[in-house]
């Protein structure tokens, strides 16, 4: 367990309208020497367990997802969130996180480790009651019990409480019947349990373990997909299906609670993964620029190219730096909580349920920015990057997924700003005072004083940016109240207000975590990393102008357009830099060295 940090936690979505403090951020750079062996011991796994036998995962020839999770049930690695007494070892949320960054480049099978470790795992932990715990857990640790996760239905995806699935309680009151159909369930080829959410009596929405050999529960052919072939994914049909009324997970009617509690941690872990397989792929891409020669020159010497490959580094760096302060956020309220007396099932699930915000913005973040990588690095390869004899075109198609499942990133963004106004209106967070003071501000006069000392002109934008967060979402709601327009029916400006969220999360993580590195030895120069802080703040002011141009068109006119449209100007006042000599810069750092050294 964690140690209790000596500085206040911060609470979901308080970085709103809080600053934070770069002595006070976690960033990876801080990774112990104990936790970089957790590192190396998964990346050899990678290496020497998934590379050699990647095409065969790929057309799933032999069982290779089942003895690779044995595997890693074996190096203990299967575990690590789950506390000892059901098998695991309890290990604090960084090393977590780092295990998912490095098991990231594990292509499709990284679906197999996370529908095991969380979806699979979570629900039980979370909910099941102590003999369930005892049954399963150790079990699904050690690897020698497989689990999947059945949500999904042909006619439920986001919306899942319209899932059609229904149990019926038997007439001796022993047995649930269950009936329906789920789909795009993953490892329900080789699961040994299923965890089923079904509707008792066609209403209360309710979650069920159900064992593998169940009379009546049968599989679908396995699903040709786009990416991600090396998992396998099948449709499950329950025909008279008796489960126990024993292996009823949590309270009858409260299956929403775990569905939607559980995907917050699958949020943050799939943000993990994704930039651990952005950083192998923008490697991969520096390799191949410095090695293919044409016009007697690597392609690496190239404008066009440097632009690519330092794009790469700076969407993957800030990704990163998010990753990593959040899970030192979560890690900190469990200390916290875990202090007070709460077990460790329950501090981790109310310490991921804090932060459903931040876990939203690390899954759209992590899978936009891999998106852009696997792309690119298509590009950046020309006529090997399509042909399916190299890994560029695998990394594009399963690259895909990850911006539809554990939410979409569509739902994701207005859960972001749905959450965030449902904490003000609890009075959890006071967004109010903060959004009052801004409008204030823009009837006076601005101050003409430059910023000065260290990062100053980041720092003054970073407040800017909030203030243009408040100030648009502040406009709409009051819109709303006024009668004037229905936000859930203007799903454009909620995604402005997100949009703006995710940008600007991004930028402040950067900013804490160059300011950090400035106090610790590195090997690339701190030059290379503020030229990344200055491109991310030139590039993110633009998008923070547009985003939210476009929000405060879309809801106001007239004399309150102009007053908005001042303010959108005030706020996006950061300076212009060279940013072409800044990501010439940063390529340059890694064409040196021939890898991603970031």
């Amino acid at each position: 367990m964690s140690e209790v940090t000596n500085h206040s936690v911060l609470k979901g979505g308080a970085f709103i309208i809080q600053d934070s403090v770069a002595a006070e951020t976690f960033i990876p750079e801080q990774l112990t020497e104990e936790q970089l062996m957790v590192k190396q011991t998964v990346q050899d796994f990678v290496r020497n367990e998934i590379d050699p036998i990647r095409n065969d995962l790929e057309k799933q020839k032999g069982n290779h997802n089942v003895a690779l999770l044995e595997k890693l049930g074996e190096l203990g690695l299967m575990g690590t969130h789950i506390p000892e007494e059901y098998g695991g070892s309890g290990m604090d949320t960084n090393t977590n996180t780092l295990i998912c960054d490095a098991l990231g480049p594990g292509g499709g099978f990284t679906v197999s480790f996370a529908v095991q470790t969380g979806i699979g795992m979570l629900p039980i932990l979370y909910y099941g009651n102590e003999a369930q715990k005892q049954q399963y857990l150790p079990a699904l640790v050690a690897g020698t019990l497989k689990a999947c996760y059945c949500l999904t239905e042909p006619g439920s995806g986001s919306d899942a409480l319209a899932a059609k699935t229904r149990a019926d309680l038997t007439a001796d009151g022993k047995h649930y019947v269950l009936n329906g159909q789920k789909m795009w369930i993953s490892s329900a080829a080789f699961a040994d349990i299923y965890i089923v959410f079904a509707k008792i009596g066609g209403t209360k929405f309710t979650g069920f373990i159900v064992p593998r050999g169940a009379d009546g529960l049968t599989l679908g052919a396995e699903e040709d997909k786009l990416g991600i072939k090396s998992s396998p994914t099948r449709q499950v049909f329950f025909e008279n299906v008796h489960v126990p009324v024993e292996n009823v997970l949590g309270e009858i009617g409260k299956g929403h609670l775990i569905a939607f509690n559980v995907l917050n941690i699958g949020r943050f872990k799939l943000g993990a993964l994704c930039l651990g397989g952005s950083k192998v792929v923008a490697d991969s891409a520096v390799k191949h620029a410095v090695e293919r020669q044409q016009f007697k020159q690597p392609i690496a010497n190239f404008g066009a190219i440097q632009f690519k490959l330092a794009e790469m580094a700076i969407r993957n760096f800030a990704a990163e730096s998010s990753q990593y302060r959040v899970s030192q956020l979560i890690q900190d309220r469990i200390a916290v909580l875990r202090a007070k007396g709460k077990s460790y099932a329950d501090a981790t699930l109310d310490a991921a349920e804090e932060y459903a915000i931040e876990c939203s913005i690390l899954k759209v973040a992590g899978s936009e920015a891999l998106d852009y990588v696997v792309d690119e690095n298509v590009q950046v390869h020309g006529g090997l990057g399509y042909s399916e004899e190299y890994g560029a075109a695998r990394a594009y198609r399963d690259s895909r997924i990850n911006r539809i499942y554990e939410g979409t990133n569509e739902i994701n963004r207005l859960l972001t700003v749905d959450m965030l106004l449902k904490k003000a209106m609890k009075g959890q967070l006071d967004i109010v005072t903060p959004a009052w003071a801004v409008q204030k501000e823009l009837t006076s006069m601005p101050s003409m004083t430059r910023p000065t000392g260290l990062y100053g002109e980041e720092k003054a934008a970073m407040k800017d940016f909030k203030k243009i967060i408040l100030m648009v979402a502040g406009g709409a709601v009051k819109m709303q109240m006024d009668g004037k327009i229905n936000l859930e029916k203007e799903q454009e400006i909620l995604m402005n207000v997100a949009d703006m969220m995710i940008e600007s999360f991004n930028m402040e993580s950067t900013l804490l975590r160059v300011e950090k590195l400035r106090l610790m030895e590195k090997e690339v120069s701190q030059e290379v990393y503020e030229a990344i802080l200055k491109v991310v703040f030139a590039d993110g002011t633009a998008r923070m102008h547009k985003f939210a141009t476009d929000a405060i068109s879309s809801f106001a006119e007239g004399d309150l357009l102009k007053t908005f449209l001042m303010g959108v100007k005030r706020f996006t006042k950061y300076p212009a830099v060279n940013v072409k000599n800044m990501r010439r810069q940063i390529a340059g750092a890694m064409i040196e060295r021939k890898a991603y050294c970031f």
